[in-house]
């Protein structure tokens, strides 16, 4: 790194016995050792500060995918489930109503399905963080109180 060598070492030597002294000589090695030990800390403090930074990074961008192709692979579900609804909401009721309640059942179930994302391709642990965020949006999806909001009829 510096690319010192043996003669420059005997030499600072040298000069430093001169200008210190045999009897300080000690005393000076050791505070210059703890010099360096500080700014080795310091070092390796703002190494692995970088080294967190990276890596809150990197999963923010990994966030950021899934969510983007779980949007990308739910948008044509989402448009085929209001096409189901719609009917349901015009129609005052009847055979047809209930063909559209048996289609929309039919499509939530295939929604379901299909929002569960093809994770073969992706390694283990962004599977694994997937399958998570899976879950912890059925969860909030299974509300109590959101099937009577989306009927009309409250819960008392």
């Amino acid at each position: 790194m510096f690319d010192i060598g043996w003669s420059e070492l005997l030499l600072i030597a040298a000069i430093a016995i001169i200008f210190v002294g045999p009897k300080d000589l000690p005393k000076m090695m050791r505070t210059v050792g703890q010099y360096v030990a500080k700014v080795r800390g310091i070092a390796r403090e703002f190494q692995s500060s970088f080294d967190e930074l990276a890596r809150e990074t990197e999963l923010e961008e990994l966030r950021k995918e899934v969510a983007s192709l779980k949007n990308h692979a739910t948008k044509p579900l989402r448009s085929l489930q209001d096409e189901i609804i719609k009917p349901v909401k015009i129609g005052g009721g009847g055979a047809g109503a209930d063909a559209a309640a048996a289609s929309a059942a039919r499509a939530e179930e295939e929604k379901a399905e299909a929002e569960r994302l093809d994770t073969s391709s992706v390694s283990d642990g962004i599977a694994a963080s997937i399958r998570e965020a899976e879950e912890i949006e059925a969860f909030g999806a299974s509300d109590p109180a959101a099937p009577a909001a989306m009927t009309g009829q409250s819960r008392e």
